[in-house]
């Protein structure tokens, strides 16, 4: 062990040097700054798919951050494993006396960095997090009576009042980067050594804001048809850009995009106060649901075979891209749930296991909102009708057809179920709830 003392700065949702709140504390600390990035093997071995897009994106954004801190005459210190191991073996290789990073606020996350800060206090090493993740979270934005909201209405009016020009302000991390260790770290491990192969999507993944979607956002984000979604959910979901970038921009252009800024921090908020939400419903009321759960049927959806155009295209853009348009999400998982009345679980894994910009709190808070089950739910008497809303955003099937080409021809499957049955069938099971 070097006698030297090192302050380690802990990169994971978080991919990006510049405007990082943790890594500017770090950078402050009056210490040389050790970079690392754990590819946590408590989180990959759960994946299903080795060519999953997301490890893909990770691996990218890490070269990219390694190159960024080599130019600097520094390096990423990369492990593997899982990180409380890997911990212990990193206070035996460096004199460490403080380590930072920025706050996870998933049950998983949570559980970890309390076991990680429990191992590093025992051994006096502080271990620091920062919010970086939000603008607001965890008990920033509570009703008056200290209670968190579970309304996105007035979550989001006190989320605007309380906004000042600082919470969005760009930090200034880079004036501090003479502080990182200078040292050259092993190569990085090939996807091959983590057990997966890359997916060459993870090349077309959007780098940048579109301005030109952002001003024209409230306009036309429903049409799945149009390239007018910003698709940044994978960066924000990892971090490659900040969410104070993110604010600035809907701030100024566009207040429809702002406020889908908002559910996402509504949706973490809820998630980090209601921790049960993972696997259960919101209302307690609403667990004991009689779902069908037939496994055909399901099988049917998931492969974009229902006979439902607009969940059909929905899921075959889902399976062969990885994204699914905003407003096609809720189609496709109203179906799931209130046509063919399966467990909005069911859905809801799938989408973890499908979607490239997969969230924790944003996928269980949309499906339950979709469900009925969940805290600013959809009443369970709304239904998405696929029919009306096919002829709403897409009327002339350019949606449909880009993704379903035999759409129109005798290759196409029949509906597996009356919509209007299911509808009244659905009404009765809920009732039964309430």
């Amino acid at each position: 062990m070097s006698s030297k003392k090192v302050n380690i700065f802990w990169f994971r949702r978080d991919l990006r040097l510049k405007d990082n709140r943790g890594l500017l504390h770090a950078l402050q600390s009056q210490k040389e700054v050790l970079p690392i990035f754990i590819f946590d093997t408590n989180i990959l071995s759960k994946l299903e798919d080795e060519n999953d897009l997301r490890v893909s994106f990770i691996h990218d954004a890490i070269t990219d951050l390694k190159e960024e801190l080599n130019d600097l005459g520094s390096d990423l210190l990369i492990l593997t494993g899982d990180p409380l191991t890997e911990y212990k073996k990193l206070i035996k290789e460096y004199n460490i006396e403080e380590v930072y990073t920025n706050e996870d606020y998933e049950p998983y996350a949570i559980k970890r960095d309390k076991a990680i800060a429990s191992f590093l206090e025992k051994e006096n090493i502080s271990f620091r997090q920062y919010k970086d993740h939000c603008i607001f979270a965890k008990d920033d934005i509570l009703k008056d009576d200290g209670k968190p909201y579970v309304v996105y209405t007035p979550y989001k009016n006190k989320w605007l009042a309380e906004l000042r020009p600082k919470d969005i302000a760009t930090l200034e991390t880079h004036k501090y980067f003479d502080n990182f260790k200078n040292f050259k770290a092993e190569t990085l491990p090939t996807l091959e050594d983590l057990g997966f192969i890359y997916n060459e999507k993870a090349d077309e993944q959007v780098k940048t804001i579109k301005g030109r979607i952002i001003d024209d956002y409230d306009k036309n984000r429903d049409i799945p048809a149009l390239d007018a979604t910003s698709k940044l959910g994978i960066h924000l979901r990892f971090g490659t850009i900040s969410p104070r970038k993110c604010a600035q921009v809907g701030y100024k252009k566009n207040d429809t995009w702002l406020s889908e800024l908002i559910w996402r921090e509504f949706f973490i908020q809820i998630l980090y106060h209601f921790p049960h939400v993972e696997n259960a419903p919101f209302r307690e009321k609403y667990k004991n649901i009689k779902w069908k759960n037939n496994k055909k049927e399901f099988k049917k959806w998931c492969e974009g075979k229902t006979g439902f155009p607009i969940v059909d295209a929905g899921m075959r853009e889902l399976n062969e891209t990885g994204y699914m348009h905003n407003r096609v999400r809720m189609i496709a998982a109203s179906f799931l749930v209130k046509d063919l009345l399966i467990d909005w679980r069911w859905g809801e894994k799938y989408f973890a296991r499908k979607l490239n910009d997969f969230e924790l709190a944003s996928n269980n808070g949309n499906w339950q909102w979709v469900a009925g089950t969940g805290c600013d739910a959809a009443p369970y008497f709304r239904i998405f009708n696929p029919y009306t809303q096919q002829k709403k955003f897409d009327p002339d099937f350019e949606y449909i057809k880009k993704w379903i080409p035999e759409y129109g021809t005798d290759k196409y499957p029949d509906e597996i179920v009356d919509h209007k049955i299911a509808y009244h069938e659905t009404i009765r099971v809920y009732k039964e709830c309430n």
